[in-house]
């Protein structure tokens, strides 16, 4: 289907506003996620390769029995903040969604914490909640992707708890979880997981174990420190133009260097930080001076 053809549908989301433990929903593709996966920088084919792999999950799992093959539908990204986890997340549901469908795709981004409760039995109920009258009513009508940002939240490794903070709701939680996904998989086999961790060790193996296809991001090195530097500093230079003339300076090798170490989302506030240092902010004045004193004090402020 078109996009001129998506856009001519009814453009109510999947999922009403305001409903419990639901962050955005949206149908896809939607060229908001497009943009922002472009500019993610992974090494190599890394995206392409997850987005053939996600899209192999879902059309594995339409003409296979899972007792054949048993998929999930699940992909799960790790790594530590601002590497590009969640923006890869989204733009991997648009790819997939534009790949695989012949119409348009429902999107629902999961927020945790608000199924995260202190009441003894509480986080289970609205686990199950989510699931049998949130999610699953949309996938048995139409092709899904499900984001779950921050998974060990919902998924929290069982056998690291200790007594406190009362462990046997978060035993629930997980297995309600674990038991619903288990059932959509079985149920809706146009349905895609994409769940994403700052610390796969606080999943639960039994959910890891579910995924079909796991990718660690690696902090950026040096030639996508390269790469995420430019890229900001070009999209300032389109507003200011004069911010680029950095690029051509001798010393920019010092600026990618001094960056080592730090996240993709921390390289490219160091940039805005970097505009700010002029003291008229003339952001077409950026300077290697520049770059290199706010890339230095991230770093240092991250030790």
């Amino acid at each position: 289907m078109s996009t001129a053809n998506v856009h001519s549908l009814d453009q109510s989301p999947p999922v009403a506003a305001g409903t419990p433990g639901v962050a955005d929903s949206r149908w896809l593709p939607d060229s908001s996620f497009d943009d922002a996966w472009h500019r993610i920088v992974l090494p190599g084919d890394t995206k392409e390769r997850l987005a053939r792999q996600a899209a192999a999950t879902m059309l594995l799992r339409r003409d296979i029995p899972q007792s054949a093959l048993p998929l999930h539908g699940i992909v799960l990204l790790a790594g530590l903040p601002g590497t590009g986890k969640t923006t890869v997340a989204r733009g991997l549901a648009s790819r997939v969604a534009a790949s695989i469908a012949n119409s348009r795709v429902a999107y629902i981004e999961i927020d945790p914490h608000e199924l995260t409760s202190s009441s003894l039995g509480r986080s289970q109920r609205a686990v199950d909640e989510l699931f049998n009258s949130t999610i699953m009513p949309v996938a048995e009508q139409h092709v899904t992707v499900v984001l779950l940002d921050e998974v060990e939240t919902l998924a929290t490794d069982r056998a690291g708890l200790s007594r406190d903070a009362n462990p046997i709701d978060v035993h629930r939680a997980t297995d309600a979880a674990l038991t619903n996904l288990d059932r959509l998989a079985a149920t809706c086999a146009d349905v895609l997981i994409v769940a994403t961790t700052n610390f796969d060790d606080a999943v639960d193996d039994a959910f890891i174990s579910r995924a079909d296809v796991v990718h660690r991001f690696p902090l950026p090195d040096t030639n996508a420190r390269r790469a995420i530097l430019e890229d900001t500093i070009t999209a300032i230079d389109q507003q200011y133009p004069g911010a680029a003339k950095s690029l051509q300076d001798r010393r920019f090798d010092e600026v990618v260097a001094a960056g080592e170490g730090l996240d993709g989302r921390t390289l490219r506030k160091a940039v805005a930080a970097a505009a700010a240092m002029h003291p008229a902010l003339n952001f077409d004045a950026l300077t290697i001076d520049h770059l290199i004193a706010a890339i230095t004090e991230a770093r240092e402020f991250r030790q």
